[in-house]
Protein backbone atom coordinates (compact mmCIF):
# COMPACT_ATOMS: atom_id res chain seq x y z
CA UNK A 1 0.00 0.00 0.00
CA UNK A 2 1.66 3.25 -1.18
CA UNK A 3 0.52 6.67 1.02
CA UNK A 4 -0.29 9.51 -0.74
CA UNK A 5 -0.31 13.26 -0.01
CA UNK A 6 -2.23 15.67 -2.09
CA UNK A 7 -0.79 19.17 -2.47
CA UNK A 8 -3.82 21.22 -3.80
CA UNK A 9 -6.69 18.52 -2.75
CA UNK A 10 -9.26 20.96 -2.76
CA UNK A 11 -8.92 22.10 -6.22
CA UNK A 12 -10.22 20.17 -9.52
CA UNK A 13 -7.57 17.75 -9.93
CA UNK A 14 -7.28 17.14 -6.37
CA UNK A 15 -10.98 16.00 -6.20
CA UNK A 16 -10.09 14.28 -9.46
CA UNK A 17 -7.67 12.14 -7.45
CA UNK A 18 -9.10 11.79 -4.39
CA UNK A 19 -11.79 9.93 -6.54
CA UNK A 20 -9.94 7.96 -8.54
CA UNK A 21 -7.71 6.71 -5.61
CA UNK A 22 -10.79 5.91 -3.70
CA UNK A 23 -11.24 2.86 -6.35
CA UNK A 24 -7.75 1.42 -6.31
CA UNK A 25 -6.84 -0.51 -3.40
CA UNK A 26 -3.03 -0.44 -3.62
CA UNK A 27 -2.48 3.30 -2.69
CA UNK A 28 -4.25 5.76 -0.34
CA UNK A 29 -4.84 9.61 0.37
CA UNK A 30 -2.90 9.97 4.28
CA UNK A 31 -3.40 13.40 4.15
CA UNK A 32 -4.12 16.60 1.75
CA UNK A 33 -2.70 20.11 1.62
CA UNK A 34 -4.54 23.26 0.84
CA UNK A 35 -5.28 26.96 1.84
CA UNK A 36 -8.83 25.49 3.51
CA UNK A 37 -7.69 23.27 6.23
CA UNK A 38 -9.94 21.08 7.63
CA UNK A 39 -11.13 17.64 5.85
CA UNK A 40 -12.30 16.21 3.24
CA UNK A 41 -13.40 12.53 3.27
CA UNK A 42 -12.17 11.87 6.25
CA UNK A 43 -8.99 13.03 4.80
CA UNK A 44 -7.02 15.58 7.11
CA UNK A 45 -5.77 18.75 5.58
CA UNK A 46 -3.29 20.81 6.56
CA UNK A 47 -2.51 24.34 5.49
CA UNK A 48 1.01 23.59 3.92
CA UNK A 49 3.43 20.79 3.65
CA UNK A 50 5.34 22.32 6.62
CA UNK A 51 2.53 21.39 9.06
CA UNK A 52 2.57 17.89 8.72
CA UNK A 53 2.58 16.01 11.40
CA UNK A 54 5.90 14.18 11.88
CA UNK A 55 4.59 10.22 11.52
CA UNK A 56 2.93 11.39 7.89
CA UNK A 57 4.94 10.60 4.93
CA UNK A 58 3.96 9.13 1.52
CA UNK A 59 4.34 10.15 -1.88
CA UNK A 60 3.60 13.79 -2.57
CA UNK A 61 0.97 15.05 -5.56
CA UNK A 62 1.23 18.31 -6.34
CA UNK A 63 -1.12 19.85 -8.38
CA UNK A 64 -1.20 23.70 -7.88
CA UNK A 65 1.37 25.95 -9.50
CA UNK A 66 4.75 26.70 -10.35
CA UNK A 67 5.89 27.99 -6.71
CA UNK A 68 3.89 25.42 -4.98
CA UNK A 69 5.68 22.59 -7.20
CA UNK A 70 8.96 23.93 -6.12
CA UNK A 71 7.53 23.80 -2.37
CA UNK A 72 6.92 20.32 -2.90
CA UNK A 73 10.09 19.65 -4.36
CA UNK A 74 12.04 21.48 -1.47
CA UNK A 75 9.86 19.91 1.18
CA UNK A 76 10.41 16.53 0.07
CA UNK A 77 14.54 16.69 -0.61
CA UNK A 78 14.35 17.60 2.77
CA UNK A 79 12.48 15.04 4.19
CA UNK A 80 13.62 12.10 2.15
CA UNK A 81 10.02 11.68 0.05
CA UNK A 82 8.93 11.34 -2.98
CA UNK A 83 7.31 13.85 -4.70
CA UNK A 84 5.19 14.03 -8.46
CA UNK A 85 4.93 17.20 -10.06
CA UNK A 86 2.13 18.16 -12.05
CA UNK A 87 2.28 22.07 -12.86
CA UNK A 88 2.92 23.94 -16.09
CA UNK A 89 4.42 27.20 -16.94
CA UNK A 90 7.90 26.57 -14.89
CA UNK A 91 10.70 29.03 -15.14
CA UNK A 92 13.85 27.91 -16.11
CA UNK A 93 15.09 29.09 -12.40
CA UNK A 94 12.23 27.01 -10.98
CA UNK A 95 13.12 24.05 -13.53
CA UNK A 96 16.16 24.19 -11.86
CA UNK A 97 14.96 23.78 -8.55
CA UNK A 98 13.13 20.43 -9.28
CA UNK A 99 16.08 19.21 -10.33
CA UNK A 100 18.16 19.88 -7.66
CA UNK A 101 15.80 18.28 -5.39
CA UNK A 102 16.22 15.09 -7.66
CA UNK A 103 19.56 14.56 -6.43
CA UNK A 104 18.00 13.92 -3.08
CA UNK A 105 14.95 11.95 -3.83
CA UNK A 106 13.16 10.45 -6.74
CA UNK A 107 11.22 13.24 -8.50
CA UNK A 108 8.62 12.54 -11.04
CA UNK A 109 7.72 15.70 -13.75
CA UNK A 110 5.59 16.07 -16.19
CA UNK A 111 3.86 18.91 -17.67
CA UNK A 112 1.20 16.78 -19.25
CA UNK A 113 0.05 13.45 -16.69
CA UNK A 114 -1.86 12.17 -19.48
CA UNK A 115 -0.23 8.31 -20.69
CA UNK A 116 -2.35 8.76 -23.80
CA UNK A 117 -0.69 12.23 -24.17
CA UNK A 118 2.75 11.07 -23.63
CA UNK A 119 2.09 8.39 -26.28
CA UNK A 120 1.06 11.04 -28.81
CA UNK A 121 4.91 12.57 -27.73
CA UNK A 122 6.33 9.36 -28.62
CA UNK A 123 4.70 8.83 -32.13
CA UNK A 124 5.58 12.74 -32.95
CA UNK A 125 8.83 12.02 -32.66
CA UNK A 126 8.71 9.10 -34.71
CA UNK A 127 7.16 11.01 -37.25
CA UNK A 128 9.11 13.59 -37.05
CA UNK A 129 12.17 11.60 -37.81
CA UNK A 130 10.71 9.37 -40.42
CA UNK A 131 9.85 13.01 -42.71
CA UNK A 132 13.24 14.04 -42.03
CA UNK A 133 11.86 17.63 -42.03
CA UNK A 134 10.05 17.28 -45.75
CA UNK A 135 6.68 18.10 -44.57
CA UNK A 136 5.83 21.32 -42.22
CA UNK A 137 4.29 21.23 -38.23
CA UNK A 138 2.13 22.64 -36.64
CA UNK A 139 0.98 21.74 -33.31
CA UNK A 140 -2.34 23.15 -32.14
CA UNK A 141 -3.68 23.07 -28.79
CA UNK A 142 -6.87 23.54 -27.44
CA UNK A 143 -7.87 24.63 -23.63
CA UNK A 144 -10.76 25.67 -21.03
CA UNK A 145 -10.85 29.60 -21.00
CA UNK A 146 -9.47 29.79 -17.43
CA UNK A 147 -6.15 28.57 -18.16
CA UNK A 148 -3.80 31.01 -17.76
CA UNK A 149 -0.57 30.44 -20.11
CA UNK A 150 -0.53 29.79 -23.30
CA UNK A 151 1.30 28.20 -25.44
CA UNK A 152 -0.07 24.73 -23.12
CA UNK A 153 3.51 23.27 -21.32
CA UNK A 154 1.89 20.08 -23.27
CA UNK A 155 2.59 21.31 -26.63
CA UNK A 156 5.42 22.78 -25.60
CA UNK A 157 6.90 19.10 -24.51
CA UNK A 158 5.84 18.26 -28.13
CA UNK A 159 7.25 20.74 -29.82
CA UNK A 160 10.63 20.13 -28.11
CA UNK A 161 10.43 16.10 -28.63
CA UNK A 162 10.16 16.57 -32.37
CA UNK A 163 12.50 19.30 -32.07
CA UNK A 164 15.08 17.30 -30.04
CA UNK A 165 14.71 14.96 -32.60
CA UNK A 166 15.03 17.08 -35.34
CA UNK A 167 18.75 18.17 -33.95
CA UNK A 168 17.76 21.50 -32.75
CA UNK A 169 16.64 22.67 -36.31
CA UNK A 170 13.25 24.53 -35.93
CA UNK A 171 12.55 27.67 -34.58
CA UNK A 172 9.14 28.07 -32.52
CA UNK A 173 6.77 30.73 -34.24
CA UNK A 174 3.77 31.42 -31.82
CA UNK A 175 2.48 34.43 -33.89
CA UNK A 176 2.11 35.53 -37.67
CA UNK A 177 -0.41 38.27 -37.48
CA UNK A 178 2.36 41.15 -37.21
CA UNK A 179 4.35 39.10 -40.46
CA UNK A 180 3.73 39.35 -43.99
CA UNK A 181 5.92 36.64 -45.49
CA UNK A 182 6.16 33.28 -46.54
CA UNK A 183 6.58 30.25 -43.68
CA UNK A 184 9.75 29.75 -43.22
CA UNK A 185 11.35 25.69 -43.81
CA UNK A 186 12.55 25.88 -40.61
CA UNK A 187 9.26 27.60 -38.57
CA UNK A 188 7.56 25.24 -36.10
CA UNK A 189 3.92 27.00 -35.31
CA UNK A 190 2.76 26.10 -32.56
CA UNK A 191 -1.14 27.97 -31.91
CA UNK A 192 -3.40 28.26 -28.99
CA UNK A 193 -7.28 28.14 -28.66
CA UNK A 194 -8.86 29.10 -25.80
CA UNK A 195 -12.73 28.76 -24.60
CA UNK A 196 -15.31 27.67 -22.76
CA UNK A 197 -14.54 23.72 -20.54
CA UNK A 198 -12.39 21.99 -23.05
CA UNK A 199 -10.35 19.75 -20.68
CA UNK A 200 -7.25 19.59 -23.47
CA UNK A 201 -7.26 18.85 -27.21
CA UNK A 202 -3.84 18.60 -29.00
CA UNK A 203 -3.21 18.02 -33.01
CA UNK A 204 0.08 17.97 -34.08
CA UNK A 205 0.51 18.16 -38.05
CA UNK A 206 2.49 17.46 -40.28
CA UNK A 207 1.85 18.90 -43.55
CA UNK A 208 2.96 17.85 -47.12
CA UNK A 209 2.39 19.37 -50.62
CA UNK A 210 -0.29 16.94 -51.25
CA UNK A 211 -0.96 15.43 -47.80
CA UNK A 212 -1.12 16.07 -44.36
CA UNK A 213 -0.78 13.47 -41.19
CA UNK A 214 -2.47 14.50 -38.02
CA UNK A 215 -2.04 12.80 -34.72
CA UNK A 216 -4.60 14.28 -32.02
CA UNK A 217 -5.27 13.33 -28.53
CA UNK A 218 -8.39 14.33 -26.58
CA UNK A 219 -9.11 14.52 -23.19
CA UNK A 220 -12.70 13.60 -21.88
CA UNK A 221 -12.06 14.45 -18.42
CA UNK A 222 -9.43 15.57 -15.59
CA UNK A 223 -9.74 11.88 -15.07
CA UNK A 224 -6.67 10.90 -17.08
CA UNK A 225 -4.18 13.30 -15.60
CA UNK A 226 -5.26 11.63 -12.13
CA UNK A 227 -4.44 8.58 -13.42
CA UNK A 228 -1.13 9.30 -14.86
CA UNK A 229 -0.59 10.99 -11.80
CA UNK A 230 -1.64 7.60 -9.47
CA UNK A 231 0.41 5.87 -12.05
CA UNK A 232 3.37 8.03 -11.81
CA UNK A 233 3.33 7.75 -7.96
CA UNK A 234 2.90 3.94 -7.49
CA UNK A 235 6.04 4.30 -10.49
CA UNK A 236 8.10 6.18 -8.14
CA UNK A 237 7.58 4.37 -4.79
CA UNK A 238 10.97 2.68 -3.57
CA UNK A 239 12.72 4.07 -6.27
CA UNK A 240 16.22 5.88 -6.06
CA UNK A 241 16.80 9.56 -6.51
CA UNK A 242 16.62 11.00 -10.02
CA UNK A 243 14.63 12.90 -12.05
CA UNK A 244 11.48 10.69 -14.14
CA UNK A 245 9.70 11.37 -16.44
CA UNK A 246 6.66 10.26 -18.81
CA UNK A 247 8.99 8.19 -20.85
CA UNK A 248 10.66 6.08 -17.52
CA UNK A 249 6.65 5.13 -16.68
CA UNK A 250 6.69 4.02 -20.52
CA UNK A 251 9.81 1.98 -21.15
CA UNK A 252 8.50 -1.48 -21.95
CA UNK A 253 5.05 -0.72 -23.18
CA UNK A 254 6.34 0.98 -26.11
CA UNK A 255 9.54 -0.21 -28.31
CA UNK A 256 9.93 2.83 -29.48
CA UNK A 257 11.41 4.18 -26.55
Amino acid sequence: MTNLIIQGICGRMGHALVEKISARTDCRVVAGVDQMAGSLGGIPIYPSLEDLPGDVSGVVIDFTSPAGAVQAARYCAAHGMPCVLCSTGLSKEEEAAVEAASDQVPVFRSANMSVGINVLIELARQAARMFDGEFDIEIVEKHHHNKLDAPSGTALMIADAINAEAGGRYEYVYDRHAVRQKRGAQELGISSVRGGGIVGDHDVLFCGPEEVVTISHVAQSRGVFADGAVQAALFLDGRDPGYYTMSDLLKGKMQCI
